[in-house]
């Protein structure tokens, strides 16, 4: 196949969803909604919550799976991240609303990242632009 055609036929348009396993959908509905995840659908009946990010359809999924316990995330473990204005406020937000990050605000090359770690593991982070603002939404 050459690179055109296989350019053509397989770009990446962009994220549908980010499918996270919780152990309990009312439990991780209220500590995601505390972090400021807007819940958009809840289906009870097959164990899933859909999680609103920004103003795009594609959101954060939650879905209950049979036997998943708590756990706190290993190190290294697949992460979201997620930008927001500024990474410094979200971890006070975070704080205030009883949300323990993983490590205080630290700084990256395009401005400041924060980590949070649902019950089962599943690891956010929200990471801010201020010192590249051109890379990041308008």
């Amino acid at each position: 196949m050459s690179d055109n055609l296989l350019s053509a036929t397989c770009d990446l348009l962009g994220f549908d969803n980010a499918l996270f396993p919780v152990g309990d959908l009312d439990e991780s509905v209220d500590f995601y909604e505390r972090a400021g995840f807007p819940v958009t659908h809840r289906l009870d009946e097959v164990g899933l919550a859909i999680l609103k990010v920004g103003p795009e359809t594609p959101g954060v999924l939650l879905r209950v799976e049979d036997g998943i316990g708590r756990r706190p995330p290993p190190w290294p473990t697949p992460r979201v991240w997620l930008e927001v204005p500024d990474a410094r406020a979200k971890a006070r937000a975070l704080a205030a609303a009883g949300i323990p990050v993983l490590a205080e605000p630290h700084s990256v090359v395009t401005g400041w990242t924060v980590e949070i770690a649902d019950p089962w593991g599943n690891v956010v982070g929200f990471t801010d632009y201020s010192k590249r603002p051109e890379l990041g939404r308008a």
